[in-house]
Parts: C-alpha cells; sequence; structure tokens
C-alpha cells in the first residue's frame, strides 16, 4: 500500500506564523555525536530548506550551529535574492546556565539574545524556546518576563519553553507569558507530554514541538535484531535513549515494538523511522516532529513522512506493544532533572560561556 505523494505539510502556530511540520533539528551538529564537515552542514541547509523543510531548530548552548545557520543564511541570500528566505523559521533557545540561575539579571538575558541575534545574522529571533534547569531556584517567571521585555522591544517574535512540565508551564502562563509552542521529548518510547500537558496546551492555545521522535536513531531498521548495546555506546544522543527504553521495558520489548513498526513500513513501503515518525505527528497536540540529521542522507525518507496514513490496523498493532511497556515516571522531563540520577547525569550544564 503507497500512498499519493504530497508535499511537506505545514502548520500554523501563531497568526502569520507557519512552519513545515518537520522540522531540522541541529543537536546533532554541536559536535558530541561525531565529526561534522561545516561546509557540508551549511549546504545540507539548503537542501533541506528547497525540499520544504523550512523551520530550523537549534540552541544558544548547541555550540557552532547557530553560526553555521546564519552562515546558511548569508550564503542562500547572497545566491538566490534577499526574499528567498521567507519561509525560513530559526527556533533557538534560552538556557541559562545552572550555576547562574540564582544571580543572572536582565542584562546577561540581553546579552545572551544579541549574541543569538548576532550569530544568526537576523534582526529578530523567529521564536526562543526557554529552558530552566532547577525549579528549586524558583525565577523562572521573573526571567521569563525580561524575554517578554525583549519581545516588545522586537528582538523576538515568539516566546516558547522547552522541558517544562505541566504545573511550570501553566506558572508562566499565568504570570502572563504567553506561549507559542512547549519543545518536549515525545515518541513511542516516551508518552509523559500525553499525561497532562497536552490537555494544558489545548486549553492555553500552545502547541507542542517534539523532539527525539526516533529516540536518536534508535527506532530505525538498523537496530531491528541487533545485540544490546553496552556502555561503550558511540555518541551522547544514544546514551540518554538508552536509558529511555531501558525505561520503557528493556531491549526484548524495544525489540518487539520495532518488529511491529517494521511489518507497517513494509506495508506502506516507507523506512520504520518513517512510521515512528508519522505516529507523534498524529499525536493530539502536535505540530511538528524535530528530526536531528547530521547529513541530509536520509533526506529523501523525511520528506515521506506525510505520504503514510497510519490505518486501524497499524494503530492497533503499535498499541498492543505500548501495553506492555512501563510509562516514564512522572511528567515531562522529570526523571531528567534529578541531576544525579541516571538521566540528569549525562546532561551538560554549563555550556552558554555568556560572562555574567
Amino acid at each position: 500500500m503507497k500512498a499519493t505523494k504530497t508535499s511537506m505539510q505545514r502548520t500554523t502556530l501563531a497568526p502569520g506564523y507557519d512552519i513545515s511540520r518537520i522540522i531540522k533539528g541541529g543537536w546533532q551538529l554541536a559536535g558530541d555525536h561525531g565529526s561534522v564537515d561545516r561546509q557540508r552542514a551549511i549546504q545540507d541547509m539548503g537542501d533541506y530548506f528547497d525540499a520544504g523543510i523550512t523551520t530550523f531548530d537549534c540552541a544558544d548552548i548547541y555550540t557552532g550551529v547557530e553560526e553555521m545557520i546564519g552562515e546558511f543564511r548569508r550564503d542562500y541570500q547572497n545566491k538566490h535574492g534577499s526574499d528567498s528566505l521567507t519561509q525560513l523559521k530559526v527556533h533557538t533557545k534560552f538556557v541559562p546556565d545552572l550555576s547562574l540561575l540564582r544571580t543572572i539579571d536582565r542584562a546577561l538575558v540581553e546579552r545572551t539574545i544579541d549574541r543569538s541575534l548576532q550569530r544568526l545574522n537576523t534582526d529578530r529571533l523567529d521564536l526562543v524556546q526557554f529552558h530552566w534547569w532547577d525549579y528549586s531556584v524558583a525565577r523562572y517567571a521573573e526571567v521569563a518576563a525580561w524575554l517578554k521585555e525583549l519581545q516588545t522591544a522586537g528582538k523576538i517574535d515568539k516566546i516558547s519553553g522547552t522541558n517544562f512540565d505541566t504545573d511550570h508551564t501553566r506558572e508562566l502562563i499565568d504570570a502572563g507569558i504567553t506561549l507559542t509552542t512547549m519543545q518536549v521529548q515525545y515518541s513511542l518510547l516516551d508518552q509523559r507530554p500525553a499525561k497532562s500537558l497536552v490537555d494544558l496546551a489545548d486549553a492555553s492555545s500552545f502547541q507542542l514541538l517534539c523532539y527525539g521522535t526516533v529516540a536518536g536513531g534508535f527506532l530505525s531498521d538498523k537496530w531491528l535484531g541487533a545485540t544490546e548495546p553496552d556502555h561503550t555506546i558511540a555518541n551522547r544522543s544514544l546514551i540518554k535513549y538508552k536509558l529511555i527504553i531501558d525505561d520503557f521495558g528493556g531491549w526484548d520489548l524495544f525489540q518487539a515494538l520495532l518488529g511491529t513498526l517494521h511489518r507497517i513500513a513494509q506495508k506502506h513501503q516507507v523506512s520504520l523511522s518513517t512510521i515512528a515518525s508519522r505516529w507523534v505527528l498524529d499525536q493530539p497536540g502536535v505540530a511538528g516532529a524535530i528530526i536531528g540529521v547530521r547529513r541530509a542522507d536520509h533526506l529523501a525518507e523525511h520528506m515521506k513522512v506525510f505520504d503514510v496514513l497510519l490505518d486501524a490496523d497499524d494503530r492497533t498493532a503499535i498499541e498492543k506493544v505500548l501495553r506492555q511497556s512501563t510509562p516514564i515516571d512522572g511528567d515531562v522531563y522529570t526523571v531528567e532533572r534529578d541531576i544525579t540520577g541516571r538521566h540528569g547525569g549525562i546532561m551538560k550544564y554549563e555550556l552558554n560561556n555568556v560572562v555574567a
């Protein structure tokens, strides 16, 4: 069963602000995931944009990535004209270092935003996703208000969040912060956003942008039938998602899920990863899926996501496996916030390098 070819779907996040529903992720270009060919990476950005994937995700803490996107912007406009990137949306993040949460002031926030403006070669940031490492330092609403002031000043178009759980997202909204989106981890292996954040999103008119949809590549044909990896996993992304697989129910159940996805993928004549991404995009409240890649090798496959319509048999088969899994504890990003725990212990908390 092969669907008729379709173009990249787009969706509206706010009046006058629309994005491609597949978003090109940038974390994999930050250096912790293997070697990066800078010029090839910039060329790949043009390939993605030309294919209709016109929304890019990055962060101030993704080393070198904002600069690469800024260079892409300059090169592309030089070749194709100043109006050639009108559909481009670049979503960056504001992630203050853990050690600065107690002392951060408005001036530091503005310096960080100004740095992103310079790196990205733009006069206004399209969308800034705010992350806060430690809720016990209860200044997140105060700092978000400074972002709102910079929005009023014209340096930011849209304000959003990253990895805030339901209660703390509600606090930001109650403090008068209009959130356009919340970026969260959401996949067949991790359905924590569905517990309560999706309902808040619906009630408060923000949407979800989802990373981890293919679990750093684990949800792919490459891992079907593979031996469970040990502690020598190749990069930090795979380490992170292997922990999620362990919490999901272990390697055997993960293999059962891959087997089911593989059979569905064969029916639709696409890859297993395409089915995993399609499932996330079909969930309530989800505006887009962030696909993290170092190279454009899988671009053609990414474009097939909207050629697939999962039918009732597909969804039933997937749900049969998911019913055997163990829900991950807590709300969005709860287990990752334990700095001494399995998940939090692999995070890097001091990557911003902005002078206080």
